[in-house]
């Protein structure tokens, strides 16, 4: 009990010392020799009677809770400095069961943000534009198709019944379910007629290539081909025969048709084709013929979708083209 009065008070002071700054310190606080020293002294001139061992054990009592204070904010310490050099202590953390403020910091040092997230949201943008791109044009397409059509009767087109190049009848029923391009012209044109049918004739390829045409949905082979068909403005001149003889050095797969000069004049009509070719002319006569230049897009239905014209590349007329047979019945 004595050795407890008189080393109480230095405990005490240890206590309080490492209550109050328990983590400004990174080394541990033991006993020094003077206090030992002091204790020492005291107990000799208080009792002389008093062994040493008495003495030693409370000593070591009084280091052993000194080592044991300072223990946990040295280990703090040293973990902190850890942090903030830049090293993640994972292991440390998951050991402690709890993260230190700096090991929370570097967590988020990034921010929200990532390349992966960075990335997604790049890819996502992109097909937006892409998607709205597409609808747009699609309405743009929609908005022309409809344009085109009339109440009651279409705008463009109608019925009619010709000669082909095999002298056979040809009427506007064999185009139903398939896409036509039907362009107006005639055999003995200088210049622009062979132009446009050149052209004509890779746009056929194109479209007839592009597996857009091969995924409708159609149990007639034929239907997945664009159906070309060339009416002659110049019927006097453009007997079957003559273009059969013509369209042979365009593409195989042009039907060239022909009839009396009433007849074209009436399909020139529902067509809204201008052409000025005479009427009544003698076989032999020289004359001038002058007529529109447009492609006219027919859809499966008969009604008419679009007029190409001469500012249309073979690539963008395909395209266009493609771009009404993917909208059919969508």
């Amino acid at each position: 009990m004595f050795i407890d009065s008189i080393i109480s008070p230095q405990l005490r002071l240890l206590d309080s010392f490492s209550t109050t700054a328990p983590y400004t310190m990174s080394k541990p606080i033991l006993p020094s020799r003077t206090l030992l020293s002091s204790l020492s002294q005291n107990l000799r001139a208080s009792k002389p009677s008093i062994k040493p061992q008495f003495f030693s054990a409370k000593c070591q009592q009084l280091s052993t809770r000194a080592n044991s204070r300072m223990v946990e904010p040295a280990r703090c310490l040293r973990e902190a400095n850890a942090a903030r050099i830049g090293g993640r202590n994972w292991g440390a953390a998951q050991k402690r069961g709890y993260k230190t403020v700096q090991e929370q910091r570097s967590r988020y040092r990034s921010g929200p943000f990532s390349a992966l997230a960075g990335l997604l949201f790049l890819s996502s943008g992109a097909a937006l534009i892409f998607y709205f791109r597409y609808e747009k044009s699609r309405m743009e397409r929609k908005r022309i198709s409809e344009a085109a059509k009339g109440v009651g009767r279409p705008k463009v087109g109608g019925p009619f019944t010709l000669l082909d190049q095999d002298a056979k009848p040809f009427s506007d029923e064999q185009m139903k379910g398939r896409y036509s391009l039907v362009y107006f012209g005639f055999s003995h044109c200088p210049d622009i007629c062979p132009e446009e049918l050149d052209k004509m004739a890779v746009m056929i390829d194109l479209v007839n290539a592009s597996p857009v045409m091969s995924n409708l949905s159609s149990e007639n082979p034929e239907a997945k081909k664009i159906l070309p068909l060339f009416i002659t403005c110049d019927p006097a001149r453009d007997t079957p025969a003559v273009l059969k003889e013509y369209l042979s050095e365009f593409h195989k797969d042009i039907i060239g048709l022909t009839g009396t000069w009433e007849q074209i004049k009436d399909i020139c009509k529902k067509y809204r084709v201008y052409f000025s070719t005479p009427e009544n002319v003698k076989k032999g006569q020289d004359y001038l013929v002058d007529h529109s230049i447009y492609f006219y897009l027919m859809d499966p239905e008969g009604d008419f979708v679009e007029a190409i014209g001469r500012q249309h590349s073979p690539e963008v007329a395909a395209q266009v083209i493609l771009g009404h047979v993917g909208d059919w019945k969508r």
